[in-house]
Parts: structure tokens; sequence; C-alpha cells
């Protein structure tokens, strides 16, 4: 049975940072493609990252990069995002997903290739 769990969430200042931590069970984790999704108040899920098993290549949502870094342990089961030089803009529930697929779905917005979610972890960036 695939199982994520997301945490690391909390309430930091702009400009701060965190570390967000997806963990996994139930499955091969190396064999899954891992995203880091986020969904603001009033507005519509949103991909922010997402690493391919099918070409360990790392992709990031526009507004992200520079800022964001997603790595893996495929021995711990685990996936992180570490977040730096937060915004405001940045406040959302994040979630992380997987799937047998690389990363089209989360390119071109399609999530529903994405099968297997965790529950969110909430980030709040205040000013």
């Amino acid at each position: 049975d695939v199982q994520l769990q997301a945490s690391g969430g909390g309430l930091v200042q702009a400009g701060g940072s965190l570390r967000l931590s997806c963990a996994a069970s139930g499955f091969t984790f190396d064999d899954y493609t891992i995203g880091w999704f986020r969904q603001a108040p009033g507005k519509e899920r949103e991909g922010v990252s997402c690493l391919s098993s099918s070409d360990g290549k790392t992709y990031y949502e526009d507004s992200v990069k520079g800022r964001f870094t997603m790595s893996s342990d495929n021995a711990k089961n685990t996936a992180w995002l570490q977040m730096n030089s937060l915004k405001l803009e940045d406040t959302a529930v994040y979630y992380c997903a997987a799937t047998q697929w690389d990363c089209t779905g989360f390119l071109f917005s399609n999530y529903r290739d994405f099968g297997s979610w965790g529950q969110g972890t909430l980030v709040t960036v205040s000013s």
C-alpha cells in the first residue's frame, strides 16, 4: 500500500528557510517519480518540483527556481524540499505525491498522473 507523509511545514518570516520531508512506504522508492505540489487558499494546486525516476532530472516551477531544491535518498525512502528565500506568496499547503511515470504530468499540469498523495503540510510565510 503506497503511503506518503509530508512534514516540516511551519511559520517562517519572509526570507527564511524551511525543509520539508516526504517519507514514503509501501513501494520501491527509486522506481517512482516524486513530486512536490502546493495549494494556496483560493487557488488551484500547482506543481513545485519533480524528481524523475526515469532520467534522474529535477524540474522546478519557474517561481521557485534558484530558491527551492529537491533531493531524495532512496535508502531512506525520503524526499526533501529545501526552501530558501521564502516569500509571502509561497504560503500554501504543500503535498508530496508519487507516480510510476516520469515528470510529464508535472510539466503539463496533468496531476492525475500522480496516483498517490500524502497529506499536506502547511507553510506560512509572514512579513
